[in-house]
């Protein structure tokens, strides 16, 4: 396009701005009472707002989940930018300004302010609210993060776009608010909007008694000024910036580990870094802990207990032990941070590896649900099912021989430490020189000739890591739920496809290129090298796996998981150790598996195979039973359905439903939940191939796991089924009915429509009976990718 067109269509458009009309002022009826932010608005914004309005994919960058964010307001600037050739300034609340001004220097505006006349009110957020109760009905698609959406910072642009969507007020592309609820949010805007008292502040700040003993005990340990627990606390914190944490006490409170220039016993003065590892450029700052007021959401709470048995392990596993070098302090700097195994090296490995363990659903669930929160540009390098284990710290030869960690250090460089700004013509070039690649392919050929060396007879079941404590999590289950992800203890679903077995190198190099040195606001080359290079990652933990499966069928169950690849990018990986185990039967996947759960992992760990959905090699699936009500038979009444074949799983995939929320309503009993979950056929996850992800999927060979309780944060239907139904329900999932038009429809029925008039009913049952079952794990659900198309209920 010239340069002349250019002006044309950008003189065009602010023309039709400009000549756009305001929505008239909604009129407003001052409240009778003054009305209290904390204890009438904000129940109401958590229950209708906070959940699309609360991440990094907010709408607007508007986050309603605390004062602050609704103070701060909406920004035209998009987090999510796949085309950004520049990093983006970071706009974290509570981390990167502190004050109205500040955030709109940063280009923030209002959403709250009034300029109308006395009993008159035209703020953005009113005027979008009372759109929707004048339009009340959704129509067409509401698609997840819309990217059409406009961040109307005037009367006149949000007139223009509403008369455009006259379908979009807020909430968007659900039933509006009930009639008291609107007056409620309309009389506080027209008391002018104020949030908490100054006492309701300081309150929500400030850490209850109980938390304030154990923080003074926990700050206390993390500031010692001894090299040995300074770079302990360095570790430490590095590993849990992200984490939610909970003290041993009886309060519903949550806390950040956070570097303060101020020290404990004094108020939090931020550093605020892109990283934990980035240089906090003072010498002298501190540990300290920041309660978490904001209202807690599902897709970021991952919670670490802080308790007495947590802070004997640390002391156990890093003051007690002699380290490797004479402890001293070590320097700040982006390539020094971005590899952990020279930051960090004087700690024992061993040390590093136990703490990664016992933290190891906390370390997956960091990759899997922490830095972004759409996930899709993220996840698409993962499968959708699959199950980890982890290699025993007593056959890990990095820990055993520190040293090969040292003749190393060189092959596990990360593209992190390149920053957050990566340039194209870097990437490209770094992509032609394969620089990342041969490093990695050099420590996977060094990796695998030194095992080779000490285990010339391979690694058997014994080399599995069993767990230790009775919390520990030697097995996990992954779920991409396609542009979402969950993490879980155990083994759930079906035999997956592939299983991952990690090691210490591949665990930390997982977490600091995908969490603590991923940059959500870095630029393309930032985002696509990290990518790239979780690639290599995956089928590294892949290989670990292999290395346990005979010899002669390696490159053929390889083969299966990347159909459609070159058989170079597989014959490259490494060569492989030698087999130590002598399988009995043609299916060595299984019966490996099935060995370590029957026969290695204690029955104290409680894991057990999932009984709904795993099917032994010597089993059928059963059919439906006669009765459905006691919770056992709808639980066999599940497992009969849970086959391959089931036709509804093209209507899941035509629907992008990865994740439906069932409940079964009882007369006498309590109402049950359970989480249908479906697993996409991908011929391939290879970087290059999903680029263009359309073209590796195979929905004829998908497949769904049926789930009690709750899984996942992005729910994408809600079914609401009584117990009298439930065996027509049952048999719609069954496979055995050929998939028409009727059969869809009697299927829809069950479920509830965006454009429901009853969704927030329903939606408040699920949201409810999640913080019920899961009181410290559980948060608000996030309903950006509900399912799309708005349809009436006849």
């Amino acid at each position: 396009m010239s340069a002349i067109k250019l002006f044309l269509y950008a003189f065009l458009c602010a023309l039709l701005t400009a000549c756009a009309v305001p929505p008239p002022p909604v009129q407003v009826q001052m409240p009778d009472h003054p009305i209290d932010y904390l204890r009438e608005i904000k129940p109401l914004l958590d229950k209708r707002c906070v959940v699309c309005h609360s991440c990094y994919n907010s709408p607007c960058q508007l986050k309603l989940s605390s004062y602050e964010g609704l103070d701060r307001g909406a920004s035209k600037e998009a987090v999510y930018n796949a085309d950004r050739l520049q990093t983006m300034d970071p706009t974290r609340l509570f981390f990167d300004a502190r004050t109205t001004e500040e955030w709109r220097d940063k280009g923030f505006y209002t959403v709250t302010e009034n300029t109308a006349e006395a009993g008159l009110n035209n703020s953005i957020l009113l005027q979008l609210l009372a759109h929707k109760m004048e339009h009340p009905e959704s129509s067409g698609e509401y698609q997840p993060e819309a990217q059409e959406l406009t961040c109307a910072d005037s009367g006149n642009e949000l007139g223009s776009y509403l008369d455009k969507h006259p379908n979009r007020g807020m909430p968007f592309g659900f039933p509006p608010l009930k009639k008291e609820e609107f007056a409620l949010i309309a009389g506080w805007l027209a008391q002018g909007g104020k949030g908490p008292t100054p006492e309701q502040q300081q309150e929500l700040v400030t850490p209850k008694a109980a938390d304030q003993t154990q923080i003074a005990r926990w700050e206390a340990f993390l500031n010692m000024a001894d090299p040995k627990h300074r770079m302990t606390s360095r570790y430490l914190y590095e590993h849990y910036f992200l984490a939610h944490i909970k003290f041993e006490t009886d309060t519903d409170e949550y806390y950040e580990l956070v570097r303060s220039r101020t020290p404990p016993g004094r108020a939090v003065d931020l550093i605020a870094t892109v990283r934990p590892y980035d240089d906090p450029e003072t010498d002298t700052f501190f540990y300290r802990f920041r309660k978490i007021h904001s209202t807690i959401v599902h897709k970021t709470h991952m919670v670490v207990r802080f308790d007495c048995r947590m802070l004997a392990r640390f002391k156990e596993l890093f003051i007690a032990p002699k380290w490797l070098q004479a402890p001293h302090p070590v320097g700040y700097g982006t390539e020094l941070g971005a590899n952990p195994f020279v930051a960090f090296e004087q700690i024992p490995a061993a040390s590093r590896y136990r703490f990664l363990l016992d933290n190891a659903h906390y370390i997956i669930m960091t990759f899997i649900r922490g830095p972004v929160c759409r996930g899709q540009v993220a996840l698409n390098v993962i499968h959708d099912h699959f199950w980890v284990m982890f290699l025993d710290p007593e056959f890990d030869l990095s820990v055993k021989y520190p040293g090969f960690l040292r003749m190393n250090q060189d092959n596990l460089i990360m593209p992190i430490e390149r920053g957050s700004e990566f340039s194209i013509g870097r990437l490209l070039n770094d992509m032609l020189n394969n620089k990342y690649h041969r490093a990695s392919l050099r420590y996977l050929r060094s990796r695998q000739d030194f095992y080779t060396a000490n285990y010339d007879k391979g690694l058997g079941y014994e080399a599995i890591w069993k767990g230790e404590r009775v919390n520990d999590a030697p097995l996990l289950t992954v779920y991409r739920h396609f542009d979402s992800a969950s993490v879980h203890r155990g083994v759930l679903g079906r035999l997956p496809r592939t299983l991952w077995v990690i090691d210490y190198p591949l665990l930390e190099r997982i977490y600091y290129s995908l969490v603590a040195g991923f940059d959500v606001y870095g630029n393309l080359g930032h985002q696509a090298a990290v990518r790239l290079y979780m690639d290599k990652l995956r089928r590294e933990g892949e290989l670990g796996f292999l290395n346990f499966m005979p010899k002669k069928q390696r490159m053929e169950m390889q083969r299966s998981w990347y159909l459609g690849a070159e058989s170079t990018l597989l014959d490259a990986a490494a060569p492989f150790l030698p087999a130590a185990i002598s399988f009995a039967s043609d299916d060595p996947k299984r019966e490996f598996i099935e060995h370590i759960i029957g026969e290695e992992i204690p029955d104290s760990a409680g894991i057990r195979f999932d009984p709904v959905n795993y099917l032994k090699a010597d089993s059928v699936y059963a059919p439906v039973p006669v009765r459905l009500e006691t919770d056992q038979e709808i639980l066999r009444g599940f497992r009969s359905v849970t086959g391959p074949d089931s036709p509804l799983l093209s209507y899941f995939n035509s629907s992008d439903t990865n994740l439906a929320l069932v409940r079964i309503e009882r007369d006498n009993r309590p109402d049950v939940c359970f989480t249908i979950v479906v697993n996409r056929w991908h011929d391939n996850v290879s970087y290059f191939a999903m680029i263009l992800e359309k073209e590796v999927l195979d929905s004829s060979k998908d497949s769904m796991d049926i789930l009690p309780g709750f899984v996942g944060s992005y729910p994408n239907y809600f079914f609401k089924i009584h117990e009298k139904d439930l065996p027509d329900f049952l048999s719609l999932l069954s496979g055995k009915e050929k998939v028409n038009k009727v059969k869809i429809d009697r299927f829809v029925r069950y479920g509830i429509n965006r454009a429901d008039p009853r969704f927030w009913q329903e939606y408040d049952w699920f949201q409810q009976r999640f913080f019920q079952e899961q009181p410290v794990e559980a948060g608000f659900f996030d309903l950006n990718r509900y399912y799309p198309p708005a349809r009436i209920r006849q």
